[in-house]
């Protein structure tokens, strides 16, 4: 009999994780290190963009701290960025500082109001380069009002087609479900980065976000790509930690940036200030993760 039965669950329980990624054909080339400078070019001019959207099922894994700090450090790096807020608790638009409540045109006009144009809902961040499409509860009822309207499922794509000539980098946060709405952001990315937080429960849901993004790459886009996993939430001090990243590596390989967003009481702080960690606390170690991250994004 085990002396710890709740590490030996979560080590079977990690085990039929990993085998469950194998079945679905995503388990990887071995994972090699990066130059941060590698694959790196000077690139004169802006756009078109890639699109990206950051998805996750499960909520509270640091999917909008991740893509408003993701896209706050590209555009450090001098590229244009537009933050798409796809959720409708509209986290992003508050952790940017944007009260969308007092806004006369969201997310939810742009999809639903034909006359509306992407240029028409764009708010300027307090970051240069770094604009937003904000969102509020509002967006919520697009979920249902969408499913009569044709091709319903590119609905967003039409939309951020307008402007894609504008910017080098559009990043959707996306709402922690895998209905119409965070499908429409999948048909409209040209790559999927998914904050895994690194807890077991995060972990047993990945099998079946990878499902969805072959699905929607199968039937609505193909150039649809897993751009990579992004470890959120880690803690080196804990075992359990350790265990999960271990695993995702294992079974995902290169695919898994090298940079690891760690635990930081820094990253509510941001909320509340309403600006992104790389410029409230520049020099703290969040915001040089997602730095790293940044010139990773850039070197695939």
């Amino acid at each position: 009999m085990s002396t710890n039965p709740v590490m030996s669950d979560d080590s079977g329980a990690l085990e039929q994780a990993t085998l469950d990624l194998a079945t679905l054909g995503i388990v990887n080339e071995p994972r090699r290190s990066r130059r941060p400078d590698e694959g790196l070019q000077a690139k004169s001019g802006h756009g078109p963009a890639r699109v990206i959207a950051l998805c996750n099922q499960k909520g509270g894994v640091g999917k909008t701290t991740s893509t408003i700090n993701l896209g706050a450090a590209l555009a450090e790096c001098d590229q244009r960025v537009l933050l798409v807020d796809f959720d409708p608790q509209g986290a992003l638009s508050v952790g940017l500082g944007v009260n969308a409540y007092d806004l006369e045109l969201t997310v939810y006009n742009l999809l639903m109001q034909s006359g509306v144009r992407t240029e028409d809902v764009l708010v300027k961040t307090n970051v240069t380069g770094l604009d937003l499409l904000p969102s509020n509860i509002d967006l919520s009822a697009a979920e249902v009002q969408l499913v009569s309207e044709v091709a319903r499922e590119q609905t967003l794509d039409r939309a951020l087609r307008q402007v894609r000539d504008d910017y080098d980098y559009i990043l959707i946060d996306c709402q922690p479900s895998l209905g119409l709405l965070t499908v429409n952001a999948l048909t409209a990315a040209h790559g999927v980065i998914v904050p895994l937080e690194c807890e077991f429960f995060s972990l047993r849901g990945l099998a079946m976000l990878i499902d969805t993004i072959e699905k929607v790459k199968d039937r609505l886009n193909p150039d649809l790509e897993l751009d990579g996993i992004l470890a959120t939430m880690y803690d080196s001090r804990t075992v359990h930690s350790r265990q999960v990243l271990s695993r995702v590596v294992e079974a995902f390989g290169d695919k898994v940036y090298d940079t690891v967003i760690s635990r930081t009481v820094r990253f509510p702080e941001t909320t509340v200030a309403g600006e992104p960690i790389t410029t409230w606390a520049p020099g703290s170690g969040g915001a040089k993760a997602y730095r790293a991250l940044a010139r990773e994004v850039l070197a695939r």
